[in-house]
């Protein structure tokens, strides 16, 4: 008791200590207010953040997925001169269970058409996704597993090559490496490529230089430089570092629980971790193939190596409901639910995620975490339970079932609930979401809501709700409806109202994050891609303002405006106590420069300070032709009291170190 009893009194100094570090006047807000949301929509995984260069390098893609897929899909068959055999897929005793297809592969006639046109070789050619962007002296890492079925060692020439412009004139060559296949088991063998030219479409061939037949499967090709060394694409996963974010939510959105296509398509974290060859693909909600090669263990390390907490999602038996055409039934919608004599299995599901996370390496799923690369617990804060389901009596029932067993084994452990689809006041789900809440004592809800810019220049909806409410908000997905500067600034308006209101908000996350440029299912996005670089939004930019100066104090008295009730003016003053930095953010989205009368004479202030600006044409936008706004910096002498002009159209940050 005497132990509890000093380990509370230490922390009350502790706070007491921070609060004494901050001038008087401010109101204790959420030092976690700005995060990401990742889902994998619009390609955001595979071809995406993820480093992976080959596409369906499993052979798992499939009919289901997409009209039209198979095991042969972004494949095709090598033979310089005449026919020099075939490849067929196969799955009679793959490497693993739940990666059941592979490929087959017969060559003939080698020795006759050895070299044709000085090109070597039979077999698989990989067109990657959209092609292979590799640069001069870049090194790449080759993986895949082989295995005989006729006894023979094969030579195998592994090839990246450049496609030629002429019409039946064979590829260069611009990097390449050989295997030596030996034994008739399943083996995975590595090499080596350095490529020797720039090139935006290049290839990966696959060649025997033996006669005779061998099975293929989980071919990969990565960069050797990812991000921080664990699988990433670089400039992508830099992007997101750049936010500054304080945690991640992830897998989704809709992928949590299979989105149209029922319980069979529900996304199941236990089959994202270990070796990759193990791993489950599972056909994505909006319309591809998920490899899992980015699965829970890369976004937890992910969150780890940019300082996230990291926030899973989790299904709780009721799928999405959009499943049997239920979005064309609203107010209806259908939604499946899986019997409560079920519960357990989704209810362990969670609970073995905990341990998985947070475990020893004496626990089962510690052990698994461990034996994957990460003896150290994740520290996992933060659990999900469900993603914009309807709240109805079956839903109800089913959360509250998982929500009691978990807390009752881990009363650490925050979880957060959702409001279902819409959230806003007369929304019927919204309504019986926030009373379900309440009545749980639930921590945190998770709102979600796209509008239309003016809903938020104009709407303050944090404002009304309760201070003594146990229950906070996690404004979980939210975006205006189009990418100008006018709709960033407008969020960046609204961001200053959830600042204001950073007692009751205690997350943010702007959604979807990514989009890749040629197969995109949802728009606006906050990043556009392709092989290239990322393509920054304007939004972005006012998501990163934000990210780099969230603090822990709110000021609300500091900054005035010589228009009276404008709401088309916003501003916030926040004091990081950890780092002891001000900001002053002042958002103008009219169209005539405004007065701001700042004060900052409750802070110790040297003067000097750090000004950021986002500004423009509101109707300009960043696309892949042009990126006219960027975020302009200058180092400032910053009065203590004084007026400042606020441009037109404009975002503003001073940053000063106290």
């Amino acid at each position: 008791m005497l132990k509890k009893l000093l380990s509370l009194s230490l922390t009350t100094v502790s706070a007491l200590s921070l609060m004494a570090q901050a001038p008087a006047g401010g109101k204790k807000i959420s030092n976690e207010l700005i995060g990401i949301f990742f889902e994998d929509i619009s390609s955001s995984a595979d071809g995406g953040l993820c480093a992976e260069l080959i596409q369906n390098g499993s052979f798992e893609y499939s009919p289901i997925e997409r009209d039209g897929w198979g095991a042969g899909t972004a494949w095709h068959f090598i033979r310089p001169g005449h026919s020099l055999g075939y490849i067929e897929p196969r799955q009679q005793n793959p490497i693993h269970q739940n990666n059941p297809n592979y490929m087959h592969v017969k060559v003939e006639r080698v020795k006759e058409y050895y070299d044709y046109n000085g090109w070597k070789g039979a077999g698989l050619q990989n067109d990657g996704f959209e092609g292979i962007s590799v640069k001069k002296g870049e090194k790449l890492d080759f993986s895949a597993f082989f295995r005989n079925t006729d006894g023979k060692e094969k030579e195998i020439r592994v090839v990246l090559a450049m496609p030629s412009k002429e019409w039946g004139k064979e590829p260069k060559a611009i990097g390449e490496a050989t295997i030596k296949v030996s034994g008739n088991d399943w083996k995975k063998y590595s090499s080596k490529i350095e490529a020797t030219e720039d090139c935006k479409n290049a290839v990966l061939q696959i060649l025997s230089l033996t006669v005779g037949e061998f099975d293929i499967d989980m071919v990969s090709l990565y960069p050797q430089e990812t991000f921080k060394g664990h699988g990433l694409r670089k400039d992508l996963a830099q992007a997101l570092a750049d936010l500054n974010p304080k945690f991640m939510r992830f897998p989704g959105g809709c992928v949590v629980h299979g989105g149209g296509d029922g319980f069979w398509n529900t996304y199941r974290w236990k089959n994202t971790v270990g070796p990759k060859e193990q791993r489950k693909p599972l056909k994505n909600t909006w319309g591809y193939h998920q490899s899992m090669s980015i699965g829970y263990f890369e976004y937890f390390q992910f969150c780890e190596d940019l300082g996230m907490q990291p926030v899973p999602i989790l299904p709780c038996g009721v799928s999405c409901q959009g499943t049997n055409g239920g979005w064309n039934m609203w107010p209806t919608q259908a939604q499946d639910v899986c019997p409560m004599s079920d519960m357990d299995e989704w209810t362990q599901d969670a609970l073995d995620l905990i341990e998985w996370a947070n475990g020893d390496v004496n626990t089962k799923w510690g052990k698994v975490r461990a034996d994957a690369g990460h003896p150290k617990p994740f520290n996992l804060k933060y659990l999900g339970i469900g993603n914009e389901e309807k709240i109805t009596p079956e839903f109800e029932e089913r959360f509250k079932y998982m929500y009691d067993k978990i807390t009752a084994k881990y009363p650490d452990i925050v979880i957060v609930g959702t409001a279902g689809p819409g959230s806003h006041k007369g929304n019927p789900d919204y309504d019986e979401g926030w009373k379900f809440a309440e009545k749980l004592g639930l921590p945190i809800l998770d709102e979600h809501y796209y509008e239309q810019r003016d809903y938020f220049l104009t709407s303050r909806q944090y404002d009304s709700y309760p201070r003594n409410r146990k229950t906070k908000v996690y404004l979980g997905e939210y975006a205006s409806k189009d990418k100008k500067l006018i709709d960033a600034l407008a969020e960046g308006l609204y961001l200053l109202h959830v600042e204001r209101n950073g007692d009751v908000v205690v997350m943010t996350s702007y959604a979807p994050l990514f989009a890749r440029k040629n197969a995109t299912n949802w728009n606006p996005d906050l990043i556009y891609f392709d092989n290239e670089k990322p393509y920054l939004t304007c939004s972005y930019y006012v998501q990163q303002m934000f990210g780099q100066s969230s603090g822990d104090y709110y000021y609300g008295d500091c900054v005035t405006f010589n228009r009276k009730n404008d709401n088309l003016l916003g501003q916030s003053v926040v004091y990081d106590s950890k780092s002891k930095k001000l900001f002053v953010k002042i958002c103008n989205v009219g169209s005539e420069t405004a007065q701001a009368n700042i004060d900052l004479t409750k802070f110790k202030i040297k003067g000097d300070a750090v000004k950021t600006v986002i500004s423009g044409n509101p109707n300009d936008e960043n696309n892949y032709e042009k990126q006219p706004i960027i975020p302009i910096t200058e180092n400032v002498v910053l009065k203590t009291k004084g007026v400042e002009k606020i441009e037109p159209y404009s975002i503003t940050l001073w940053t000063i170190q106290l």
